[in-house]
């Protein structure tokens, strides 16, 4: 059976970001609901202040579960907190 998390899962990443992308495809692969906000875009400028608000870094790849922000490709920290 598999878990469905019911935790929101925000992730802030960027195309050119290999481990963005290999965390959005883990976070597919263990069908996890999720959020994805390319901060490339320049319709997300808000959205970048907002991770470096919550994160306190500018480095990407940055997960949001809850009020805990995880800077980079941490699984076992990321499946612990979004319980998947």
């Amino acid at each position: 059976m598999i878990k469905i998390p019911n935790k929101k899962i925000v992730v802030y990443g960027a195309p050119s970001c290999p481990w963005c992308l290999k965390l959005k495809d883990w976070l597919e692969s263990k069908k996890a609901n999720f959020e994805y906000i390319d901060i490339s875009l320049p319709e997300n400028s808000d959205k970048v202040k907002e991770m470096v608000k919550k994160s306190g870094q500018m480095g990407i790849p940055v997960t949001i579960i809850g009020d805990k922000a995880i800077v980079g490709f941490d699984k076992e920290q990321i499946a612990k907190l979004a319980e998947i």
